[in-house]
């Protein structure tokens, strides 16, 4: 399988130019997947190193033969522990593409697409317990109604979480075409794409701790970044975006950004680019999942 099969990169140069390459630093790819940004990396590299991450064991299968590069099967949101086994502690930059793969999205077997029919699993480590399944069998209706409108902004949350508890009373739910037909009837006519795609992102996040993943290694990355060094995100909903966004312009998820005694900002990091960069009409003509990418970069101060 090809890099392009598995994965087609998405904003690779403004990425690759946003990680400001020194040919002998140390870099972090967290989300390794097809390899098609560690790549691009690597061709920048002399001396330096490169560690991939992905807690998926089917990127495995794109690992390069290249002695600058170390794989890690592991979860983003342990990065620094990890990095510490291996002696590095800091680094001169993180890049991190958020969202799932074109192989992930077309292997049927693996739950997260609508447009094929298999179990609804949706995880992205075989390690993780919790299926989509299972969530929509055991979850509670607060927690179905909270999932549901906060992660997939869905309008009809509470109604929809209602009936998930109802049918599943006499029926459970087992396999993505039968959760989509029974979305059918609750789904606004004319955007049933759009309305299963927000029920399935939450799913998914939930299955996955999406959030709370991304929070920690946001955290960590002010340890591990060296000063000046980048940091490169890109995200593709909203709630992701606005947590990350957040972290670079105050250095924390909530609130307003702190200040010293003479007014000045306290906050590790500094955003290169002030407002985040969109792919172009021409990528996402070739690549339709760019549309809703958003890029930011940073680095530490």
């Amino acid at each position: 399988m090809t890099i392009r099969d598995y994965h087609i990169p998405v904003m690779l140069n403004p990425c690759i130019e946003g990680l400001a390459i020194d040919p002998n630093g140390i870099y972090v790819d967290l989300t390794f997947g097809g390899g098609g940004h560690s790549k691009a990396i690597l061709e920048r590299l002399d001396k330096g190193h490169l560690y991939g991450f992905d807690q998926d064991s089917d990127a495995e299968a794109n690992i390069p033969e290249d002695d600058r590069f170390t794989f890690v099967q592991a979860n983003f949101r342990d990065f620094k522990k990890y990095l510490k086994l291996y002696g590095v502690k800091q680094v001169d930059g993180i890049l991190a593409d958020l969202g799932i793969s074109s192989h992930q999205i077309d292997e049927p077997t693996r739950g997260f697409s609508t447009r094929f029919d298999g179990g609804l699993d949706m995880r992205m480590s075989s390690a993780i317990d919790l299926t989509a399944a299972k969530l929509l069998n055991t979850y509670e209706e607060r927690q179905l109604h909270k999932i549901l409108g906060i992660y997939g902004e869905v309008k009809n949350a509470k109604t929809l979480a209602q009936a998930i508890t109802s049918r599943r009373a006499m029926k459970g739910f087992d396999t993505t075409a039968d959760f989509k037909e029974f979305l059918q009837k609750f789904a606004p006519r004319g955007k049933e794409f759009k309305y299963f795609a927000q029920v399935f992102q939450a799913l998914r996040i939930e299955v996955n701790d999406e959030m709370g993943a991304l929070e920690e290694m946001l955290l960590q990355t002010v340890d591990v970044l060296k000063p000046e060094g980048r940091l490169v995100i890109m995200s593709y909903h909203s709630l992701e975006d606005r947590l990350v966004k957040n972290f670079i312009n105050k250095g924390k998820f909530q609130g307003e950004v702190e200040k010293d005694f003479y007014g000045n900002q306290i906050r590790p990091l500094e955003p290169v680019v002030r407002k985040a960069i969109i792919a172009d009409a021409e990528e996402i003509a070739r690549n339709n999942r760019a549309r809703s990418a958003k890029l930011r970069i940073a680095k530490k101060i």
